[in-house]
């Protein structure tokens, strides 16, 4: 009888504001796993902001770059992995978060994003230039409905109480 493998890694994506990080921090110290950021741990690789990076190669060779850093990047074997907002244009990363991970979307309206997320032009936020953030919630909207395992409504939830909903998600999935 074949079984599915193992989940070994929690992987959030979702819109800037969603909570990423946040909860991604306290779901895993409460897992008692590794926390990992991938756009931190590409600050770090490269040595400079996000927001530089951007300015500096363009949109769309920064998608490439986390697409390709987060496809290679080293990664705990038990952990809760926070990602960029855009790492869902890279399939390539995308589909080595899967191999061993359970994609897990905080999803939020686009009126909560605008509501937490009022300097979203300054924060290495990965875009055409022009470009709106309704126009790119709607982008990004099927690209994160595609990827998830699971998806978790955030807009009226507190951090504990998301955190709270994913362990037991986790939980349920864990070796």
């Amino acid at each position: 009888m074949n079984s599915a493998p193992p989940i070994h890694k929690f992987v959030l994506i979702g819109m800037p504001g969603a909570g990423k990080t946040t909860v991604g921090q306290k779901l895993a110290q409460q897992l008692g796993i590794d926390f990992v950021d991938t756009d931190q741990l590409l600050e770090q690789y490269f040595g400079e902001s996000l927001q530089s990076q951007l300015d500096r190669l363009g949109y769309l060779a920064m998608r490439q770059r986390e697409e390709q850093f987060v496809a290679t990047c080293a990664l705990p074997a038990r952990a809760v992995v926070a990602t960029g907002g855009s790492v869902v244009y890279g399939p390539s990363a995308m589909n080595r978060l899967k191999q061993d991970g359970l994609i897990l979307y905080l999803a939020l309206s686009l009126e909560t994003v605008k509501r937490r997320v009022d300097n979203w032009q300054q924060r290495g936020f990965s875009c055409a230039p022009g470009q709106g953030l309704q126009n790119v919630y709607e982008e990004r909207l099927p690209l994160y409905r595609r990827y998830a395992d699971v998806t978790l409504e955030c807009d009226d939830l507190t951090v504990d109480e998301a955190v709270e909903a994913l362990k037991k998600v986790c939980n349920n999935q864990s070796p």
